[in-house]
């Protein structure tokens, strides 16, 4: 007597199901990347399965702009420059009140560099567990391209759930191969510690409240990673002084004649050169801070587009 035979049950998923779950994996491996060392800026968009985003970068902005910001200036310049002679250099950290130039400088650095070889990758905050691919890619670039890398992240700052963090560690100084001469880190952030550094930590370790058996540890992981930046350069709210100047130095730029002497300015301090502004611009200049909520530079360079764009259109609707 034959044995019955079970029908076979088929467990194959429907197509459009697996397309499904094609498109899912491939969204969890980030593409290979390229870096095409003639290409000036780069910036990473498309999350975790992004790609580095070319830039068309407008190289008007020169070092010799920014005004008030001397001593962080001259710092970044160096650590630069060190960089680019394949000296030793150090990731950089610039801490501050916002406006006060930190991201003006960074572009202020591509144009004044990189014919020397500086080339810029800017990431968000949210993307930088694919900076150790980003980093990959750099060290595969050969030698003799002459290039180096500034990874640029703008407004950096971690909640306490955020693991991102990591990997910026790892790149900063906490892997075997993160010391390399090819890649830094220049990173703005609007204060000091990167990580939130709660009361209660402190609160409950002075009370005995914990029950972790290393509690300093905690404490501890909150500063490491602004520790791990060699350079920290801190920005200040500006004078009203140096906002003035800075006010004054945007309008001599442009084309058209917006400053009475404009070439007769003395260059022996701050006040005299506030001087060469007529009154009503200065005033005027002083109420639109007033209206921000404070003087930068940022705000400098507004003033500026909104006085010289009102006089031209004012200019043009009453021709003399």
């Amino acid at each position: 007597m034959s044995q019955s035979t079970k029908p076979v049950t088929n467990y194959a998923l429907p197509d459009h199901l697996l397309d499904l779950l094609g498109q899912y994996l491939q969204g969890q491996v980030t593409p290979t990347i390229e870096i095409d060392p003639a290409q000036l800026a780069y910036r990473w968009v498309g999350g975790h399965n992004g790609h580095l985003e070319p830039l068309a970068v407008n190289l008007f902005l020169s070092l010799d702009d920014l005004h008030g910001i001397d001593t962080q200036k001259a710092k970044l310049v160096q650590n630069t420059r060190q960089f680019l002679k394949g000296y030793p250099a150090n990731h950089v950290l610039m801490t501050g009140t916002r406006g006060a130039g930190k991201s003006s400088l960074i572009r202020a650095l591509l144009q004044a560099y990189h014919s020397e070889g500086l080339r810029i990758i800017e990431i968000a905050r949210d993307d930088l567990r694919v900076l150790d691919k980003i980093r990959a890619a750099i060290n595969a670039l050969p030698t003799k391209c002459g290039c180096h890398y500034v990874v640029y992240c703008d407004d950096l700052a971690f909640n306490g759930q955020d693991e991102s963090y990591r990997t910026l560690k790892s790149v900063l100084d906490g892997s075997l191969d993160s010391e390399q001469d090819k890649l830094l880190v220049y990173a703005t952030s609007n204060r000091r510690h990167l990580l939130p550094q709660l009361m209660k930590d402190n609160v409950n370790i002075y009370n005995g409240q914990t029950d972790e058996v290393n509690p300093y540890e905690t404490i501890d992981e909150t500063v490491s990673l602004s520790d791990r930046f060699g350079l920290w350069l801190s920005f200040h709210p500006m004078d009203q002084n140096t906002y003035l100047h800075i006010v004054r130095h945007y309008l001599s730029l442009s084309p058209n004649r917006h400053l009475d002497n404009a070439n007769d300015v003395k260059e022996s301090n701050n006040e005299e050169k506030n001087k060469t502004l007529p009154d009503n611009i200065r005033a005027a200049a002083l109420r639109w801070a007033s209206e921000r909520g404070g003087r930068s530079g940022r705000v400098a360079y507004q003033f500026s587009r909104y006085w010289i764009g009102q006089t031209r259109l004012a200019a043009e609707d009453n021709p003399l």
